[in-house]
């Protein structure tokens, strides 16, 4: 499974996203959880798939150990909201 490296697992706005430590997306990168979210929003695609298998792992920064789910559903309102700026 590859590790991610790209800097949004730093970005502090992940630090708001609740702390998931089991089940499937244990260990998932939230920025590509994220970014696959905001992907999906932009476009405001209706049928939404995280793809948790798809995700490359990450235990840095400030995405360790939070949840992917979350991160995907706040980059889907958020890709949802640029839709509309």
């Amino acid at each position: 499974m590859p590790i991610c490296l790209n800097a949004h697992r730093n970005d502090p706005k992940f630090n708001l996203l609740p702390i998931d430590q089991g089940g499937h997306g244990r260990h998932r990168c939230c920025g590509c959880a994220y970014d696959a979210g905001f992907k999906a929003g932009i476009v405001r695609s209706e049928n939404l798939i995280l793809d948790l298998d798809s995700l490359p792992e990450s235990q840095a920064g400030v995405v360790r150990h939070k949840s992917p789910h979350a991160a995907f559903a706040q980059g889907y309102y958020d890709g949802v909201a640029s839709y509309y700026d």
